[in-house]
């Protein structure tokens, strides 16, 4: 199992890195910007160079069945869905075969919404009990990889 982050305004890299290193887990976190990313051997902060979704086209042509991708982009988790990964939300949520058709329609939905002025807000602030359920969800994943 890899594990790749969409790191570009990923509020749960502390959470992956501590998690990762306990496990022995490679971590690749790809951005299309410099940051700083937790210390630790099979921590690495991939820079890709180009366009708008560079990083998320990076991760998706790598992700494979077994991977866990972590990422709020509904469109790359679809894609990482599609070739098999596991993919996990900021907040701990999953995306599955079973749900993604549901959150790309969402999206699209809130695109029009948006697009003919409707005010949509935005999401829920990230907190302390959105860290945990990260956290809990994470190891519960790379659990039923290692049964498998």
């Amino acid at each position: 199992m890899r594990i790749f982050v969409d790191a570009d305004a990923c509020p749960v890299k502390a959470e992956v890195a501590r998690v990762a290193l306990r496990c022995q887990l490679p971590v690749y976190f790809v951005s299309n910007s410099g940051m700083q990313i937790p210390a630790g051997a099979g921590l690495e902060l991939v820079l890709v160079d180009g366009g708008f979704d560079a990083a998320d086209d990076w991760i998706a042509e790598r992700a494979e069945s077994g991977d866990l991708v972590v990422t709020a982009d509904i469109p790359l988790a679809a894609r990482c869905v599609k070739a098999g990964a596991w993919v996990l939300d900021f907040k701990g949520g999953v995306f599955s075969e079973a749900s993604i058709g549901e959150a790309v329609a969402r999206r699209e939905m809130l695109s029009k919404l948006r697009e003919m002025g409707a005010v949509t807000g935005g999401p829920a602030p990230f907190d302390k009990r959105d860290r945990s359920a990260f956290l809990q969800q994470m190891d519960r994943v790379i659990q039923a990889q290692k049964r498998k």
